[in-house]
Parts: structure tokens; sequence; C-alpha cells
């Protein structure tokens, strides 16, 4: 190597080779903060986007547990809804359980006073068949046989009906039935006419039949009018139905007798309005929360 040296004004000067050195090292300082000023820049905008992603992550989690919330309360309110569906199903079959025990009872004690009487394929109907009830034509009165069989079916209703009634003031179970259970609503004394005749006087006739039935059964058994259903109302009512329910459609003479008849149709009551409004109430509720879960963003 060579080296230049001057001594006209007593100092040395910097070799080439040092200033070169120099120069180097500069500008690999100036390159690597460079680097690192790049670097930097990256790594933010790395955090930015993580962040950003995080967020959106945060939000999308956020809906995601709120749409899984509402959807375990409407499996919640789905559970109890099929729980109390179930309990109203085992109430109005042990209704019809109910209903089918009084009219076999009743059948068995009247065929015990000698009447032939008929329980319907639908185990809501006691017919009383001609041998039993017989109107004449044209005519709702009660006579002879009919006037006296009535009589009978009034001493059997009076005996048997309160056990299957709410108990009124005064009676305990098991002579009666508790509010809570089960119990007979309404027996409707319904009148019939044959094919026969006006149509527009058919319906009264039918009317005065089951009204005629209704005073013999509560003059030979005034007890009967103190059989009250839940509502502390009479049992007994009545009504009339024409000739637009004939049990026999041949159109002899035969068939027209037997149509002409009455029928006690009952009706229970277990308590199915509030239990229905219950219900309804529930799934008022999950279909409000289903339609806050579509219409909450994906």
């Amino acid at each position: 190597m060579t080296y230049q040296e001057t001594v006209s004004d007593g100092h040395e000067t910097v070799s080439d080779a040092e200033t070169d050195g120099e120069n180097y090292f500069i500008s690999m300082t100036d390159m690597m903060v460079g680097m690192l000023f790049i670097f930097i820049i990256l790594l933010m905008s790395f955090a930015l986007l993580f962040r950003h992603q995080t967020d959106v992550l945060v939000k999308t989690t956020k809906q995601q547990s709120s749409k899984i919330a509402v959807a375990e309360a409407v499996g919640r309110e789905l559970d109890e809804t099929e729980t109390r569906i179930s309990k109203r199903l085992d109430e109005i079959r042990e209704a019809s359980q109910l209903r089918l025990r009084l009219l076999t009872e009743l059948r068995d004690q009247l065929s015990r006073e000698g009447l032939v009487v008929e329980i319907s394929s639908s185990g809501d109907v006691l017919r009383l068949t001609e041998a039993a009830v017989q109107f004449p034509v044209n005519n709702f009165a009660l006579l002879g046989d009919a006037k006296k069989n009535v009589g009978k079916i009034a001493r059997v209703l009076a005996r048997v009906l309160p056990s299957y009634s709410v108990c009124a003031r005064g009676r305990i179970p098991p002579h009666c039935r508790t509010p809570a259970q089960a119990s007979v609503e309404t027996v409707f004394i319904e009148g019939h006419t044959d094919e026969t005749g006006i149509d527009d006087m058919n319906w009264s006739l039918s009317a005065q039949r089951a009204a005629s039935t209704y005073r013999e059964l509560t003059t030979i058994a005034p007890e009967l009018r103190r059989v009250l259903n839940r509502r502390e109302e009479e049992i007994l009512s009545i009504s009339g139905y024409s000739s637009t329910r004939p049990i026999d459609v041949a159109g002899t003479l035969a068939a027209w007798t037997k149509n002409r008849r009455i029928d006690l149709r009952f009706v229970m009551d277990t308590d199915a309005t509030s239990g229905l409004e219950e219900i309804k109430g529930l799934l008022q509720k999950m279909r409000v929360a289903i339609q806050g879960l579509k219409s909450q963003p994906q």
C-alpha cells in the first residue's frame, strides 16, 4: 500500500482507504436503518391487519353467540311447550275415559231397569232408543211407557251424575270431582225427528221433544238442576236437530221410528281454554324469538 504524506503545515491527512471505509460504514448503516424502517412499517401493517381481523372475528363471534343463545332459548321453550301439550293430551284422554265410564255405568243401571240404550261409536252419546223413549208422529208429548221410562232415566241420572260432576258446596270427593279434575260440563238433551213433514216444523218439533224430556227429568228428579259444572251452571241443557242427524237412512217406516228419538250428549270439561291459551302464549314467544334470529346480520 502507498501512503501520501505532507509536512507543509505540520498535520497529517487521512488516507483515501480510511475515507472509503467510513463511507462504506455509513452506507451500510443507512441501508440497515432503511431496512429496519421498512420492517417496522410491515410489522405495523401486519399488526393493523391482525387487529382488524380480530375485531371482525370478535364481532362475528358475538353474533354467533347471540344466535346460539336465541336458539337455545327457543329450544327450551319448545321443550316446555311439548311438556305442556303432552299434559293437555293426557287430560283430554283422562276426560274421554271418564266419560266412557259414566256412559257405561248409566247404560248398565238403565239395563237393570229394563231399558235398552246404546252408547255411540264416538263414545259421547247415550242414545235412548225407540224401545226406551218413543214419540208419536208429529208429536212431542211423552205418553205411556215413554213417560215412565224418562222417569227411570231421571232417577238413574240423579244417582250417577254427581260423582262425575264438580263438587257443589258442602260436598267432598270421592262423591264428586275437584275443580282440578275432569268433569261433566254439559249434558245436552237432543231432540230428533224423522225426514217426513215440513222442515221448518221439524226444527221446532225436535226442540219441543227435547224440552218435554227435560221437563219430565227435572220434575221426577229436581235435584238434577243442582248438579253444576265448573262455572256453577246447570249441567242439563237442550238442543234440537230436526232430521239432520238420522241414525237410519233407509227411508222406511222402521227407520223413521228409530230417528224420532232423544239422545243424551255428554260434554266433558278439562278447563281446556286456560291450558290452550298458555300454550298459545309460549308459541307466540317462540315466534318472536325466531323472527329476531332471522333479522340479525349474517
